[in-house]
């Protein structure tokens, strides 16, 4: 599709604009200010014809300014190293089988970095240039993308390092030294091995996930759950590894919907919730499972599960960020990455999950899946 002038009503354009051409934007009812990308269009001659809402955003340049001018002055923009950048492409003069240059990193005025797309449209094959075609979009998104990332190896990095010196120790030990220890301390140090060989496991299933998260990739194979039965689980591992059983209150208002769901990945939403409750709360820890309307439209059952403890709770002001990378509340450890996995496993089904304030005053987390249908079905 080509894009040129809007004689769509608010366009910036130019007094006498080239008359659209089937696949403008101006055919298809688009005014060029409602994109979300800065656009600015050269007419055949190198002048500014159309500067949109975001290019004037971007650029801080007014469009009545930049109008009527020639593209190189309108939008003077540089490479890294300070060189002009329409010089360089020329193209108006350069290439004549040449129809676009590639998103780059350029300078405005002042040196302020966008990312800069063109695309030159010609009315046939190496024919002379019509129209050029330019994108501008700010880099700020970008650079949050690049910051989280950066965290995200920085904080992966330094959790790893504790386990990983930790394992190396003990066994570098236990080869130099084997004779020297008795059967008991060899077992304890093995069994530190062991420890620490499991939470290196967690964080890179961690990392794995997120990853998955962020790029929609996330599979979710559909299977009968009893969720009853999968929280009595985890309430039976906590009470064989020490906890008291009266912690622990299991309500299951029945009766409950068929639900489908994956598993093992409901398992790891239910594993952190109940983690948080008993590390981080007081108290009872009391799970209420409930039949609801469905997060989904058109669908009108769904599946609720509340955790809620007696402790200090989480402040309001932070209700907000509970669910974000690194999120751990204060004086908390961790990688802060569990409730940012839940929430993704729980959207990933068609889910909902909020945080609140339990009776209890504790911290309380809901979650809501739909029914859904099996794997083989959907």
């Amino acid at each position: 599709m080509s894009v040129g002038t809007s004689s769509a009503p608010g366009a910036r354009r130019a007094a006498h604009p080239p008359a659209p051409r089937p696949g403008d934007l101006a055919e298809l009812g688009i005014d060029p200010d409602q994109l979300p990308d800065g656009l600015v269009v050269a007419d055949e001659h190198g002048r500014v014809v159309c500067f949109n809402a975001a290019a004037v955003r971007i650029t801080a340049v007014p469009a009545e300014q930049a109008l009527g001018q020639r593209l190189e002055t309108a939008l003077p923009l540089e490479d890294l190293e300070g060189r002009r950048w329409w010089q360089l492409t020329d193209p108006y003069g350069g290439l004549a089988i040449r129809v676009r240059q590639p998103e780059r990193n350029l300078l405005l005025p002042g040196g302020r970095e966008v990312l800069v797309s063109a695309r030159y449209v010609r009315a046939e094959p190496t024919g002379p240039v019509r129209r050029v075609v330019v994108t501008l979009r700010d880099t700020e998104a970008r650079r949050r993308t690049e910051r989280s990332h950066a965290e995200l190896i920085a904080t992966v990095a330094h959790e790893l390092r504790s386990p990983l010196t930790s394992v190396k120790g003990f066994t570098a030990t236990l080869l130099a030294k084997w004779e020297r220890f008795t059967d008991d301390q060899k077992r304890l140090m093995l069994e530190t091995v062991d420890a620490d060989a499991d939470r290196v496991t967690r964080l890179i299933a961690e990392l794995l996930d997120i990853s998955r998260i962020d790029s929609g990739r996330l599979e979710v194979r559909r299977q009968p759950v009893d969720i009853g039965a999968a929280v009595g689980r985890h309430i039976q591992a906590y009470v064989a590894a020490g906890q008291q059983a009266d912690r622990f209150l299991l309500r299951v208002q029945h009766p409950l919907p068929d639900l489908w769901a994956d598993p093992d990945k409901v398992d790891q939403v239910l594993s952190n919730l109940l983690e948080n409750a008993v590390r981080h709360g007081e108290g009872t820890v009391t799970i209420d499972i409930t039949p609801s309307a469905s997060p989904r439209e058109r669908e009108d059952a769904g599946t609720s599960v509340t955790v809620s403890d007696e402790g200090p709770g989480i402040p309001e002001e932070s209700m907000n960020r509970v669910f974000t990378r690194f999120w751990r509340g204060s004086k908390r450890g961790g990688t802060g990455l569990g409730l940012y996995i839940v929430k993704g496993i729980v959207e990933a089904h068609g889910g909902t999950i909020t945080v609140g304030r339990a009776p209890g005053g504790g911290a309380q987390f809901r979650f809501t899946l739909p029914v859904a249908a099996p794997a083989y079905l959907t």
